[in-house]
């Protein structure tokens, strides 16, 4: 039994390793900046706090009496967001580098970082077949404006604080993790939920039209939420001491995540192109070998068995809305 911090604990992933964390019969603290009702997942035995871990004092609050740090906390969300607040991402910098101060300071045994695939050159990422993004390939720097070179420069504080002071840290490189209990509207979700969000209303309004940003060519992997949350815990207490890929390798297009939709909808849309909208890299893949020759396991859900697990949760979401906005509008009249 371990004693453990999950910042950003209301959100989309960590919300999910909380959850798994209980499960292995851990104690557990849970932090984030948003109102306790507006957590993705509460667990009522588990410590959670609400604190803006920006501040350094508030990190030492988070830390203090515990073993180890899960960092998930960042200002982000799908490819709208970060093209459109790039300073905001920024500022996360201050998530983690606090944190990693309050840790060293408060003695925390061990540390994990959730980094991105955005950290990677956008010069090898201009190609749709993709082979696989190696983790080498960050170097030289030509990450993601804003969101991918805060992500990088923390990779680097945690490099260096196991340099300087001994710390164990774990980096993780996230690909596109997706499934239910994230975001499906807003302006922070990603592709496999808009898409979904996208079809169930169209189906429910009976409209025959979908808008894909870009020109739906572009690739990327998706990792269903198991697998990351598994992967997580394993490079967690791993002698993985190097930055490493945690993403699956079932790599497709946007036009075949929309057809993948479809298919489990049971309602096929006409497709009209925003070639103006966010579209990020053109390429964008996997590489599994070094996570395989560590772990000798890989993320392996496929794409539309937990495609459809997501598209079933935000349909359910969505009707429930509905639903709502009805009974108001009747009692409104």
């Amino acid at each position: 039994m371990k004693k453990i911090v999950v910042a950003g604990a209301g959100g989309f992933i960590a919300g999910y390793l909380v959850k798994e964390l209980i499960k292995k019969g851990h104690i557990v603290r849970a932090v984030d900046i948003k109102p306790l009702n507006e957590w993705y997942q509460v667990f009522p035995e588990v410590d959670n706090l609400v604190l803006d871990l920006r501040i350094k004092e508030n990190c030492f609050t988070a830390v203090n009496g515990y073993s180890e740090v899960f960092n998930l906390a960042a200002d982000m969300g799908g490819m709208g967001f970060i093209e459109n607040n790039k300073a905001a991402c920024m500022i996360s910098v201050l998530i983690n580098t606090h944190l990693l101060i309050a840790s060293r300071e408060c003695g925390i045994d061990r540390f994990f970082y959730s980094s991105s695939a955005c950290v990677y050159n956008g010069d090898k990422q201009t190609d749709l077949n993709n082979p696989g993004l190696k983790e080498s390939d960050a170097y030289p720097v030509l990450a993601e404006d804003g969101y991918g070179w805060e992500k990088l420069f923390s990779e680097r504080m945690c490099r260096h604080f196991v340099e300087d002071f001994g710390l164990i840290t774990r980096v993780a490189r996230y690909h596109n993790v997706y499934g239910p209990y994230g975001t499906y509207d807003g302006g922070r979700e990603k592709a496999p939920a808009a898409i979904c969000r996208k079809v169930i209303e169209a189906s429910i309004n009976g409209k025959k039209e979908i808008i894909i940003w870009g020109d739906g060519h572009q690739t990327r992997s998706f990792m269903y939420i198991d697998d990351c949350i598994k992967g997580t815990i394993d490079i967690m207490y791993s002698n993985i001491e190097e930055p490493i890929n945690l993403g699956s390798s079932e790599m497709v297009s946007i036009n075949e995540l929309v057809d993948i939709v479809e298919e489990i909808a049971g309602y096929r849309l006409e497709r009209k192109y925003d070639l103006d909208a966010p579209k990020g890299v053109r390429g964008r893949n996997s590489d599994n070998n070094l996570i395989k020759q560590y772990l000798n396991w890989e993320p392996s859900i496929p794409l539309r068995k937990g495609m459809k697990k997501t598209y079933d949760w935000i349909k359910e979401q969505l009707l429930h809305d509905s639903k709502e906005k009805k009974g108001i509008n009747r009692l409104n009249k």
